[in-house]
């Protein structure tokens, strides 16, 4: 998990690992993001996508959150 300081928001990337595909030996991480405001969950996003690197998955958690800030 990552975190950075985005226009007054505190948003989170998420790496989950799931082995559950018995075919790759190392996994792969499902992406997700949170944003959060003095301590406060404000959104939180489903999956958004399936990732081979762990960096990959929670950077995509953090541009999804930029994304939902400079929407609302």
């Amino acid at each position: 998990m990552t975190s950075e300081q985005y226009r007054g928001y505190t948003l989170w990337g998420h790496a989950i690992l799931d082995r559950s595909d018995e075919t790759t030996a190392r996994g792969r991480y499902a992406a997700s993001g949170t944003i959060t405001k003095e301590g406060k969950i404000v959104e939180a996003s489903g999956v958004l996508g399936n990732f081979d690197i762990e960096d990959e998955a929670e950077l995509a958690g953090l541009l999804w959150g930029r994304a939902w800030v400079d929407n609302h």
